[in-house]
């Protein structure tokens, strides 16, 4: 399944727990603008099922506070905590020239911005709390490993080529030159 394929689901927020007594439900947006929640019909869960239907929706602190069709109670709200809710790819415009989804970097070829070697293949995009990081699979095999998806650790990014052009921070402890046989 290729990035820009119909099927191909987006996540776009996680319900946070319930708001209030009344069954609203707190959703932490992935999209520059939270209220575009609402422009979707129905929210999926990973597995292209229906998860929540949006009634209404206010922002809030990192999202929306949201009515849901059949949510109507406070626990019924705090046990969709976590749950993660996706659109389809194809719901989502066409980004500007230039521009991207993170999604789209999936399985993209990256290579040195300086020496054009090839360092492997983007697994995932992550994002464990500060900025977001690149899961790389090694061209030549072994764990994967993260880079930072800045602009000093990837100058640029070509879509349409399938391709991302990087300059990876040394690791910590290796050498920064060729290592003597009396270093070691």
């Amino acid at each position: 399944m290729t990035a820009s394929s119909p099927q191909t689901l987006i996540l776009v927020g996680r319900v946070a727990g319930g708001f209030g007594v009344r069954g609203e439900v707190r959703i932490t947006t992935y999209t520059e603008d939270p209220l575009t929640l609402t422009k979707f019909k129905v929210l999926s869960r990973q597995d292209g099922s229906p998860a929540l239907t949006l009634a209404s929706a206010r922002v809030a602190k990192d999202g929306v506070v949201a009515r849901c069709a059949g949510i109507d109670t406070k626990e019924a709200a705090d046990a969709l905590r976590g749950l993660r809710l996706y659109v389809p790819r194809s719901a989502l415009p066409e980004p500007e020239e230039d521009e991207f989804y993170l999604t789209d970097l999936i399985g993209l070829t990256v290579r040195h911005v300086a020496t054009n070697d090839l360092i492997g293949k983007i697994k995932s995009v992550q994002n464990f709390g500060a900025d977001d990081l690149l899961e790389i699979t090694p061209a030549l095999g072994g764990q994967t490993w993260y880079l930072p998806f800045t602009r000093a650790a990837v100058p640029e990014v070509k879509i349409a080529e399938g391709l991302v052009l990087a300059d990876p921070p040394a690791l910590v402890g290796e050498p920064e030159g060729p290592v003597e046989d009396d270093e070691r």
